[in-house]
């Protein structure tokens, strides 16, 4: 009767254990567009761009039950960024460009049944990766990586204890580009000195492990 007992709370331990463990992980894919605003300089340089949609891939850690760490890599297809300055007035210089981001943060959650509001925020790094087609106005624009930071707000959606469907806003704060053509051969300088805010809505699924 002793052994059976004690089998039977060896048992249950594992399984608690075992409980405890799971879903200290998830990965997503999600839907985002990146918003860039327009910015003006100091400079007398003007920023234009037109809206990105792309991909985003995130994977979190659980640290708690209401906190985790994460780390994200997004890409976008291509838009385009406009750049005028006093020479190019007339005609404006665009830029073709895919954009990555590499990102890691700090993640808290709050849980409301099935809903699960989160706040996060942490270092990012935007690469701007400039398209050298006829879309490009200048072949001179080089790739450029801007360090700054991310952050942003949204909920999750638990569809199963497997599945859960995030929307979120993140926000990616970071220098204006401007392709290292501040002191190219071309001529143009498209340095604004100033930082900007883009905005980044997402909405995707995630699987947790």
């Amino acid at each position: 009767m002793k052994r059976i007992a004690f089998v039977v709370c060896l048992l249950a331990v594992c399984a608690a254990a075992a409980r405890a463990q799971e879903s200290r992980q998830d990965i997503s894919l999600s839907g985002t567009a990146l918003i860039e605003p327009f910015k003006a300089s100091s400079t007398d340089v003007l920023v234009n761009s037109t809206t990105a949609y792309g991909g985003l891939a995130s994977y979190r850690f659980m640290l708690t039950p209401t906190s985790a760490l994460e780390a994200n890599y997004g890409l976008t297809y291509e838009n385009k960024i406009t750049f005028t300055t006093p020479q190019t007035i007339l005609s404006p210089i665009t830029v073709l460009t895919r954009t990555q981001e590499i990102s890691g943060a700090y993640v808290r959650s709050f849980v409301f049944k099935n809903f699960n509001p989160f706040v996060e925020a942490g270092p990012a790094a935007v690469i701007f990766l400039p398209i050298l087609n006829s879309g490009t106005k200048t072949l001179d624009a080089h790739q450029q990586t801007e360090v700054g930071a991310m952050y942003g707000a949204g909920f999750a959606y638990e569809v199963s204890p497997s599945f859960d469907i995030r929307v979120e806003y993140r926000g990616l704060v970071n220098k204006v580009p401007d392709f290292r053509e501040s002191s190219s051969t071309s001529g143009y300088d498209f340095a604004t000195n100033r930082w900007w805010n883009i905005s980044e809505p997402v909405i995707g699924v995630a699987y947790h492990f």
